[in-house]
């Protein structure tokens, strides 16, 4: 199913990896690639909250509130970026942004190489370690007999 909602939708795939990226990761990938183009901002980044919601079978219940930080700006070409970042990043939503408008252009194919896939290298790397690390503590509790005799 996940592979039918990237092809319909491959936009949701890059703003769910920048949004994830660790704090300052999209704009140092986007600095050393391009040299940031003209725009003009829609909504300048802001700070606010957002109801984290949990539960895929059932009734969702509210987990509590998460800082975001959101902005919207438009490229001198018509293009137009949205970002929401987890935290308190004005830079790293801006840098985002400008992504997310410049993945709209020409520039898509060179910013998916460049930007997009290494991010997605690094959170893979990432989970593993995570995984390995997690899998380290596991214990076996597997005995030949119970003792009940």
């Amino acid at each position: 199913m996940k592979d039918t909602v990237s092809e319909i939708n491959p936009r949701k795939d890059w703003m769910g990896l920048m949004a994830k990226a660790p704090q300052g990761r999209v704009a140092a990938l986007l600095d050393a690639e391009i040299s940031r183009p003209a725009f003009t901002w829609l909504r300048a980044p802001e700070l606010g909250s957002t109801m984290v919601r949990a539960g895929a079978t059932g009734a969702a219940f509210n987990l509590g509130e998460m800082t975001i930080t959101r902005c919207a700006l438009t490229l001198d070409t018509g293009e137009v970026g949205h970002s929401y970042i987890q935290g308190r990043q004005k830079a790293d939503a801006e840098a985002a942004a400008l992504v997310d408008a410049l993945m709209q252009t020409e520039m898509a194919s060179r910013l998916r190489e460049t930007v997009l896939k290494p991010l997605q290298a690094e959170m893979v790397t990432a989970k593993a370690a995570r995984a390995a690390k997690a899998a380290a503590t596991k214990v076996d509790f597997f005995t030949m007999t119970r003792g009940e005799d």
